[in-house]
């Protein structure tokens, strides 16, 4: 299951599972864009279902975990990759913008891994051995920077809730591991290093991102990758 799948991150980490086998379950808001990468998908021989669902609403997440697992039958990988960077200073900063990013890049995880976390427990006693739980956090987590104070919050915030549940379900087979990535070449990306000023930025593709993904789910199930950190190379901070 992967949120945020209609785009960027997401759209290539679905199409990457879905290669090495995996069914995968597309969540975003934009019925159209979803189909779009399911049929990519499946003319590259891959099996996927589209949940169109705003997860920032209240209760989508357990609705749109429930409707997974009636689909498909169970959660064995749980993506958390949708969410919303909206940068600029804290003065005279839109209220409504931190609280679309409070509700997508936090509550949304949160919701979507507690809804999600008693089928992942369940797969882990399966053919696999183990289970995987992974959130695309940001560098912005570990080093916050002027005019993104909000956006780093949620990312730092996310950093210390996987902590915490990876400690809680590591003896239950259950791997709980975190991306935090430096600039991505997303359309989110590039409109929040415009906002920024930043015009010089170097990104990674999202196919970088979707194979790091890949390399965490896909390890021995006595071995778990707790987190990577990965910049462009040319970039500083």
């Amino acid at each position: 299951m992967v949120s945020g799948a209609s785009s960027g991150i997401g759209a290539a980490t679905a199409c990457v599972l879905a290669a090495a086998g995996a069914t995968v379950a597309l969540v975003a808001r934009r019925p159209a864009s979803l189909a779009r990468v399911a049929a990519g998908i499946a003319a590259n021989g891959g099996a996927a279902v589209c949940l169109a669902a705003d997860l920032a609403d209240d209760g989508s997440p357990e609705d749109v975990v429930a409707r997974v697992v009636g689909e498909l039958g169970r959660i064995d990988v749980l993506v958390n990759n949708a969410g919303a960077a909206l940068v600029g200073p804290v003065l005279g900063a839109d209220p409504a913008e931190w609280s679309r990013m409070v509700d997508l890049n936090l509550a949304a995880v949160l919701g979507l891994s507690r809804a999600a976390l008693p089928h992942l427990l369940a797969a882990a006693e399966g053919p696999r051995g183990v289970a995987d739980l992974v959130t695309v956090a940001s560098i912005a987590g570990r080093r916050p920077q002027a005019g993104a104070a909000v956006y780093a919050a949620t990312k730092a915030a996310t950093q210390a809730f996987s902590e915490s549940l990876r400690q809680e379900v590591a003896t239950r087979q259950v791997r709980v591991g975190l991306v935090s990535p430096g600039a991505v070449h997303t359309e989110a990306a590039v409109v929040a290093n415009a906002r920024a000023g930043r015009t010089d930025t170097a990104y990674l593709d999202v196919e970088d991102l979707a194979g790091a993904i890949e390399f965490m789910v896909t390890r021995p199930a006595g071995m778990a990758v707790n987190e990577v950190v990965v910049r462009p190379t040319q970039q500083v901070g």
